[in-house]
C-alpha cells in the first residue's frame, strides 16, 4: 500500500492531486510535458509552494527547484509575481546533474524539481545535454535517487512538433508518471492530463486557467466550450463537437459546417480529409435522405486543427445536418462515432475514455453508436446522458427534434 503525500487542501491542490492519482507518492519520478510557454514551470512552482508550505498532515519542508534554462533571479521574479512567499523553496541554477544531486543530498528536500531534463548532463556520459544518451542516463540516475532517498522528483520535458516528449521514447517507460499540459495558443485555459500513472488512474483531467498569479482551477469546465454559446441564436447552426484521440490523449474539437444554397462553390473543406467529407456527404444524401445536392457545403475545424480520425465522422454529419436544417445543436452535446456507407454508426476504440473526458469537461449529452450505449451507461457517469443511435436517421430524430 502506497502512503501518498496529500497535497495541501484547496482547489489547486485537490485538482493536481486527483490527476496524480490521489496525491504525491514518495520516491516517484514524474515527467511533465507540454509545448514551450504552456505553463509547465508555473505549474511546478505552484506545486513546489504547496509542498514547501506543508499542510495539516505534514510540516513545512524544503523543496529544491533546479533550472538549467533560467537564472535564480528569473525564477525568483516569477515566484514573486505569483506571490509565492514560502521560506522553504530553494532555487538553484545548474546543468550538472552530479552537482544538483550533491545539493539535494545536503538539503534532504521534500521534493526535487528539474526544469528541464533536456538541459542537464552527466560528465561521465558521452554526448551533449539533450542528446538521446544523456537524457536516458540522466533520467535513470534521477530514478535511482528518487527510489533510494524516497524523495519525489519532477522532470520537465520539452515536446516535439509531433507532440511527443523530446528524447528517446524509452524515457516515458523509465518514469512512474507522465503528465501532459495542453492548451490552445491564444487561449488562457490549460488541461493537465495523465497519460501514464503507476500509482493511479490515467482517466483524470485537471482544468486550469492561466492568470497573472499563476494557474487557477476552473470550477466549471463546461465554460471553456459553452460560455460563448447562445441557444437563442440562429447563427450557431452548423456547430458540433467531436471527441478524438491523439495517441493516448483524448480532447474535444469543434467542427463547423455551412450549407449555402446556390453557391458557386460546391464544396470546400479545412481540417477535414476531402475524401472523408465527400463520403459522409454522399451517405447523408443516400441513406438519410438529406437533399443537399443543390447546396454548396463548407466544412472547417476550429482553431486550425486537423481532424483525421474516423471518430469525428458523426460530428461532421451532425454539423452538416444542423446547418442544412437551420437547427442549432442543443447546449452541451458531443458526438463520437464512425459512419459506414450504409448510414450505420460504428464504434471506435477507447469509447470509455472519450466519454469520461466529455463528462469531466461539463457536457450533458453524448451521442454514441447504439452498440456501446449499454456498456457506457454502466460506467455510472450520472452527470452525462448517453444517447445511442444505430444510423443517421436515428441521429437526426434524436438531436434535431422540435
Amino acid at each position: 500500500m502506497i502512503a501518498f503525500c496529500v497535497l495541501r487542501p484547496g482547489l489547486f491542490g485537490n485538482e493536481v492531486g486527483r490527476v496524480l492519482g490521489g496525491g504525491l507518492a514518495p520516491g516517484s519520478l514524474i515527467l511533465i510535458g507540454g509545448d514551450p510557454g504552456i505553463g509547465k514551470s508555473t505549474l511546478l512552482l505552484q506545486i513546489a509552494s504547496i509542498i514547501a508550505d506543508g499542510n495539516d498532515l505534514a510540516k513545512p519542508a524544503p523543496v529544491l527547484y533546479v533550472s538549467g534554462e533560467e537564472s535564480v533571479d528569473q525564477i525568483g521574479s516569477r515566484a514573486d509575481r505569483m506571490k509565492i512567499e514560502t521560506d522553504e523553496l530553494y532555487l538553484f541554477s545548474s546543468s550538472d546533474l552530479q552537482d544538483i544531486l550533491t545539493k539535494a543530498h545536503r538539503l534532504s528536500p521534500q521534493a526535487l524539481i528539474i526544469d528541464s531534463i533536456q538541459t542537464v548532463y552527466l560528465k561521465e556520459v558521452t554526448g551533449s545535454a539533450g542528446g538521446l544518451t544523456q537524457v536516458k542516463e540522466c533520467t535513470s540516475t534521477l530514478l535511482r535517487f528518487a527510489k533510494k532517498s524516497n524523495v519525489p522528483v519532477f522532470l520537465v520535458g520539452h515536446v516535439t512538433k509531433a507532440g511527443d516528449i523530446a528524447g528517446p521514447r524509452v524515457l516515458e517507460h523509465i518514469v512512474d508518471v507522465v503528465l501532459y499540459m495542453e492548451g490552445e495558443e491564444h487561449s488562457t485555459y490549460r488541461l493537465l492530463r495523465s497519460v501514464k500513472n503507476r500509482f493511479g488512474s490515467t482517466d483524470e483531467l485537471g482544468v486550469f486557467e492561466m492568470s497573472q498569479a499563476g494557474l487557477e482551477v476552473v470550477s466549471n469546465p463546461s465554460g471553456i466550450y459553452l460560455s460563448q454559446q447562445n441557444t437563442d441564436s440562429d447563427v450557431l447552426a452548423g456547430l458540433a463537437v467531436a471527441v478524438v484521440m491523439d495517441g493516448s490523449r483524448s480532447f474535444l474539437i469543434e467542427v463547423q459546417a455551412l450549407c449555402a444554397t446556390g453557391s458557386t462553390v460546391s464544396r470546400h473543406v479545412n481540417g477535414v480529409q476531402a475524401s472523408r467529407a465527400d463520403m459522409i456527404i454522399a451517405v447523408l444524401m443516400k441513406q438519410a435522405g438529406l437533399r443537399i445536392q443543390e447546396s454548396g457545403i463548407f466544412l472547417n475545424v476550429a482553431n486550425g486543427m486537423a481532424l483525421s480520425e474516423t471518430a469525428g465522422d458523426l460530428a461532421i454529419a451532425a454539423a452538416i445536418c444542423s446547418s442544412f436544417l437551420e437547427f442549432p445543436i442543443p447546449h452541451g452535446v458531443a458526438f463520437i462515432g464512425e459512419i459506414g456507407l450504409g448510414g450505420e454508426i460504428r464504434t471506435v476504440p477507447r469509447m470509455e475514455k472519450r466519454v469520461s473526458t466529455v463528462a469531466k469537461l461539463g457536457f450533458t449529452k453524448c451521442v454514441v453508436p447504439k452498440s456501446v450505449e449499454k456498456s457506457l451507461k454502466s460506467l455510472g457517469l450520472k452527470e452525462i446522458e448517453i444517447i445511442g443511435c444505430k444510423n443517421l436517421k436515428e441521429l437526426i430524430n434524436s438531436v434535431f427534434r422540435g
